[in-house]
């Protein structure tokens, strides 16, 4: 998994990418681009 500051343009990259919001263990709202084709394309800002 890629860590990215700019979190759109690693949106980009696919067609697919999707860009959602989860929480992590700590309570903080993480940006993720998943990707269930292509599982390469994963980032987390």
């Amino acid at each position: 998994m890629k860590k990215t500051n700019s979190i759109g343009k690693q949106a980009k990259r696919d067609q697919k990418n999707r860009v959602v919001r989860r929480r992590d263990g700590k309570g903080k709202v993480r940006l993720f681009v998943i990707n269930a084709e292509n599982p390469r394309m994963k980032a987390r800002q």
